[in-house]
């Protein structure tokens, strides 16, 4: 046997290829601490059955509680990573994450409009780290460039209302279609709003938070999430990134924000604390081997006072 021969191929006989996983394009920022960011799309897209594509904006400096800085890479490094890439490989999705610059959010704004059949799942992260101007001219160009692209817009109640709806003064907080119908003037076509609080007074409104697909017509689906008083890094990144796997694979999108919803929840149930910051999301949850026998799901006694468990109290998504 030739050392380019497998054992299948050996008799003769061509062995029946399997379809290859759907391929989806990720543009973020490389994250250190692997709660967010590339490293998140990259542990979720394969959590998800797909494969990913991860294609690097920006360097953030940061750790689990915080971020510190970042070094944008050249907008003309990221569309050539991309550019490269996609000359070779057939995509079924993008996830936009974390772009780094306004001249970024240009660069892959143009790489999308050549795609504009492959379903963009875009994720708005919280931005309080960057200063203004900067800060103002990215959600500009994001507004602009990368909305109108967009089938779902990812983002929690508080970043997409800021983002969205920058002049809203009501006391009554904008309600998730609301935010769809602001998403639509700039051409998205649904929103995916995390964290929405319920209403004082309504069942379980000091328990839950909600989670909701709408679109500009109304609210379409959503699951509640138990609130915790545990803060997590790189929620966001794990549900938009699930979703656009799924979508990449076929599913509807009813179905398919119930089961990035349902995957997100899982992972933060079985989330860690890897540092002295935030829980990380465990986005492989269920490779995890289960508790033996009896043991009724407890850890061991040497492990009771070790910090980098799963959270057990209340949980926050941010």
């Amino acid at each position: 046997m030739s050392p380019d021969t497998s054992p299948d191929t050996a008799g003769g006989e061509t062995p029946q290829e399997q379809p290859p996983p759907a391929c989806v394009m990720s543009f973020n920022a490389s994250d250190p601490s692997g709660a967010g960011g590339l490293a998140g799309d990259v542990a979720t897209i394969a959590a998800m059955g797909a494969h990913a594509l991860p294609v690097v904006t920006t360097i953030v400096m940061r750790d689990t509680a915080e971020v510190f800085d970042q070094h944008v890479i050249d907008a003309d490094v990221v569309a050539e990573q991309a550019r490269s890439i996609l000359e070779d490989v057939t995509i079924s999705g993008w996830k936009v994450g974390f772009l780094g610059s306004a001249e970024g959010v240009s660069a892959v704004a143009e790489i999308l409009s050549d795609y504009p059949d492959v379903p963009l799942v875009a994720y708005l992260p919280g931005l309080s780290w960057l200063e203004e101007d900067a800060q103002q001219a990215y959600l500009d160009a994001f507004r602009e460039l990368v909305l109108p692209q967009t089938e779902v817009l990812v983002g929690s109640h508080q970043a997409l209302t800021d983002f969205l709806l920058p002049e809203w003064e009501n006391e009554r907080p904008a309600s998730p279609r609301e935010l769809a119908v602001a998403a639509a003037g700039h051409g998205a076509s649904y929103v995916l709003v995390t964290s929405v609080v319920l209403p004082a007074g309504k069942a379980g409104a000091d328990q839950f938070l909600d989670n909701v697909l709408a679109s500009a017509q109304g609210a379409i689906t959503g699951e509640k999430f138990e609130r915790f008083e545990v803060a997590f890094v790189g929620a966001g990144d794990t549900l938009a990134a699930a979703l656009a796997a799924l979508l990449a694979s076929g599913a509807e999108l009813h179905a398919a924000v119930g089961e990035a919803l349902t995957f997100l929840d899982q992972s933060l149930d079985a989330g860690f604390r890897p540092g002295m910051g935030n829980v990380v999301p465990d986005r492989f949850f269920w490779a995890l081997p289960g508790p033996e026998e009896g043991e009724e799901g407890e850890p061991p006694a040497e492990d009771a006072g070790n910090d980098n468990q799963s959270p057990k109290g209340p949980r926050h998504v941010h």
